[in-house]
């Protein structure tokens, strides 16, 4: 059974390969099919279902199935709650009027955070030296991340999140974004499958992270990604527990991002992800 990677970004996001060179690698390693799920937009979507249909045109064999996503960006109790869109029609009205509304508070937050670094660490940047450091990306912190290594002012991602990006550093500007239970609704709206991306990279209690499922589970979630990176084998077993004991599908994907976390590789995140073929084959059952 060949294998699927149902979360991936590329750099419409936070990721570094564009989206044919993402579909170029899911050929060259055999994967069945991949969901690009960029962070609140879904404007590389067309090029990697048009990059898929030319090379089957070409003859290319083994070309994988290119699945329409996105990951959009919520909050609960304070927490940053990702939920992957699958199959989603990426010309929905409601849809696009909602990522519309996150580039508009993406730009905002970005500015005020440009402001604080400027002023308050007096490091040579500004909104608009970092949009045109990463032209048509949608910024993310770890963007101003390799801006702060390129600079010199930090010397790995790590320091630049502890000084100057994370939480509880005075430079940080949260987001205004949506809930779990809209982002549910939002991908229901546009035909797509909502999944509740990594839970146990979430800072919950298992109280809280049981309540948060069920409260999707009520709104419409239909999967959760028990199949990750990052987890160890207790915790995808923890996540199984949980996929059945709410009845939800399994999904799962590497959460490739190229040269923004090198050490996941697309498909195989740290050498020893598998997602099944027949993962997907069950998903679909319920587009």
């Amino acid at each position: 059974m060949r294998a699927v990677d149902l979360h991936t970004h590329s750099y419409k996001s936070d990721g570094s390969k564009s989206p044919s060179e993402l579909v170029d690698m899911a050929v060259q390693i055999g994967l069945a099919a991949m969901a690009l799920t960029d962070h609140d937009t879904v404007d590389g979507v067309q090029e990697a279902m048009t990059h898929a249909q030319d090379l089957r045109a070409a003859g290319v064999e083994n070309v994988p199935e290119i699945i329409p996503g996105v990951e959009l960006s919520t909050d609960k109790w304070g927490e940053d709650i990702h939920v992957v869109g699958l199959y989603i029609d990426i010309h929905n009205a409601p849809l696009q009027k909602a990522l519309d509304d996150f580039v508009i508070k993406r730009e905002k937050r970005n500015e005020q955070m440009c402001d604080r670094l400027r002023e308050l660490a007096g490091f040579d940047i500004s909104y608009e030296k970092l949009t045109a450091a990463y032209p048509g990306a949608v910024l993310t912190r770890a963007h101003y991340a390799t801006y702060l290594i390129q600079k010199g002012y930090v010397q790995n991602t790590k320091e630049a999140f502890a000084k100057y990006l994370g939480e509880d550093t005075p430079y940080f500007v949260p987001r205004d974004k949506i809930s779990p239970v809209d982002a549910v609704h939002l991908i229901l709206n546009a035909g797509g499958i909502p999944i509740l991306a990594h839970p146990m990279l979430y800072d919950l209690t298992e109280a809280q992270l049981e309540a948060l499922i069920c409260e999707m589970k009520s709104a419409g979630l239909v999967g959760i990604e028990a199949i990750y990176s990052t987890y160890t084998p207790e915790q995808e077993r923890y996540v199984r527990r949980l996929a059945a004991q709410y009845e939800l599908l399994l999904s799962g994907g590497s959460d490739y991002h190229g040269d923004a976390k090198p050490a996941i590789s697309l498909g195989t995140g740290f050498g020893k992800l598998f997602v099944p073929e027949e993962v997907l084959h069950i998903l679909k059952l319920h587009r």
